[in-house]
């Protein structure tokens, strides 16, 4: 297809000259998701950059069907979607450690978890999956510190 308005021409073995054999391969999608996840991982699933991230964070609800619980997610939901975010919020009635183990898996930047004593005291645990690092935040403090994280790793 290419070579021969190229001009991409080798003189054969009788002297006479042949349009090269070409190929071409592309980097798709499907490539380069596979490069970065091969790139960046490790024994609990996918580490994902934060600038490719498919969500900049997911939220786990410990205890589905407590209406604290339940509220507080959503209010923190609600917050992180309306600073630009995209969320993966789980609340299927999976057990802590499947729940954890599944967002691991998934490998999104940030893990912010809901149970009983935060919805309470109006607080959620973050996670920065890269680094293991936890803390403990109010909901607005947690929000500003997401929305910080994504701005300064998605700045081009």
């Amino acid at each position: 297809k290419y070579s021969k308005p190229m001009g991409a021409t080798v003189t054969g073995p009788d002297g006479s000259e042949k349009p090269v054999h070409m190929g071409s391969y592309g980097v798709g999608v499907s490539r380069l998701i596979a490069a970065i996840i091969e790139a960046s991982h490790d024994k609990d699933g996918i580490i994902w950059p934060e600038s490719v991230a498919p969500f900049d964070a997911g939220i786990i609800n410990i205890r589905t069907g407590d209406a604290k619980c339940d509220a507080f997610s959503e209010e923190l939901c609600n917050a992180l979607t309306a600073a630009g975010l995209n969320v993966l919020y789980d609340d299927t009635d999976n057990r802590g450690g499947a729940k954890f183990a599944g967002m691991d898996l998934i490998g999104l930047p940030w893990q912010l978890t809901v149970g009983p004593r935060g919805a309470e005291a109006g607080t959620v645990e973050m996670k920065y999956r890269r680094t293991g690092e936890k803390s403990e935040l109010s909901l607005e403090a947690a929000v500003a510190r997401v929305v910080e994280q994504h701005t300064k790793a998605t700045a081009f």
